[in-house]
């Protein structure tokens, strides 16, 4: 891996609100991140997981402010004053958005545009199903648009962006996308660069990485980028995944990596291979302890998003010992530069249950990381 296009050189390490969220229990709102994210800043935070993001809910649903800005929903969160905690406890404040502008605020005007420039002038006409308008990127007044929202983002000390719902990609969605909605990553990552604030973008999900003219979109505006699917069981589960859906996003993984490898350009954009469900016991998680090891190997070996989506009030020892085991975090920051590719099982056919797989070598030291894995 080499510097990605926000500037990054590892991928991130922190804790993602979705898997939790929507359980039966849990209200969703600023008490419940914080209790989350203080017990990981207690636990984990000395470790480099510094991370705490909001998934979907934390925004308003149907419309944003006076500029058509997306804006926190202000009866569950306080956004500054959730960052300025955060920031005290040396962490740093992660969002969620979709793309385009909500339906509703067409008849708005983008904030600091002069003469001022009506939104519905820059979107295609297209809802999208999520109440929102797709935007033209190319349209006077689109990129200023972007800016405005990640100037905003940037006013409260936002640190990382999900962008969901991104295609190519995004499968069964449930909703009503357009074919093509790369341009949007374009947008934000414009507009994160002149906002004066490093932030991370993150975009979602299962996106195109075959065809290179997009996989070019990707890797030059995106930090990391989400391989397939969620890997969270449904509403309704006591446990938070499965494991034949873990074998999934792995073998997703091994495509990917070597759809990647034979193009022998360099990588700039991290795989997302979704959240880490490994930190607590297996009556919460839905994985044994050798399945959460194995899940540990192969997240840390792909150099992907090391996002937590556990419980971190109820960290066992065995999940604690994964996430904070110096070898495992020194294999960690080898293979944020050289991330893992099979040897075995080496074609685009559906992997074999034994492969092995090799990081690196180092050309300098000639250091390697080597992993030997049966997936039963």
């Amino acid at each position: 891996y080499e510097t990605t296009p926000n500037g990054f050189n590892t991928p991130p390490r922190g804790w993602n609100s979705f898997g939790l969220q929507g359980r039966k229990g849990i209200t969703y709102n600023q008490d419940f991140v914080i209790e989350q994210c203080d017990a990981m800043a207690a636990k984990l935070g000395s470790y480099g997981y510094i991370y705490c993001s909001l998934d979907s809910g934390w925004s308003m649903g149907t419309s944003g402010d006076d500029y058509g800005r997306i804006i926190g929903n202000s009866t569950i969160f306080g956004m500054t004053a959730l960052a300025d905690h955060l920031h005290g406890k040396g962490l740093e404040l992660g969002v969620y958005v979709v793309p385009g502008y909500f339906e509703s605020d067409g008849d708005k005007y983008i904030y600091g545009t002069d003469p001022p420039i009506q939104l519905s002038t820059i979107g295609t006409g297209h809802n999208n199903g999520l109440s929102r308008i797709d935007i033209n990127i190319t349209a006077p007044g689109a990129q200023e648009w972007c800016n405005s929202v990640i100037d905003l983002f940037a006013s409260w000390g936002v640190d990382f962006i999900k962008l969901d719902y991104i295609t190519p990609g995004s499968p069964d969605n449930g909703a009503n996308l357009a074919p093509d909605t790369s341009g949007n990553v374009i947008c934000y990552h414009r507009a994160i660069s002149q906002c004066g604030r490093q932030m991370r973008l993150d975009i979602s999900w299962k996106l195109d990485y075959v065809d290179s003219d997009y996989y070019d979109i990707w890797k030059t505006n995106a930090d990391s980028m989400r391989i397939d699917q969620d890997i969270n069981n449904s509403g309704g589960s006591k446990t938070f995944t499965a494991w034949e859906t873990v074998q999934r996003t792995i073998e997703q993984y091994r495509e990917y990596i070597l759809v990647q490898d034979s193009r022998g350009v360099p990588l700039t954009i991290y795989p997302d291979m979704d959240n880490l469900y490994v930190g607590n016991a297996a009556s919460l998680t839905g994985l044994t302890d050798d399945q959460r090891r194995l899940v540990v190997t192969h997240w840390v070996g792909a150099g992907a998003n090391l996002i937590l989506g556990s419980d971190m009030t109820q960290l066992d020892k065995l999940g604690l010992s994964l996430l904070t085991n110096p070898r495992i975090l020194d294999v960690a920051d080898f293979t944020a530069k050289y991330p893992m590719t099979p040897k075995f099982g080496d074609d685009l056919t559906k992997g074999p249950q034994a492969q092995l797989w090799l990081a690196g070598p180092d050309p300098d030291t000639g250091i390697a990381v080597i992993a030997l894995v049966n997936y039963g």
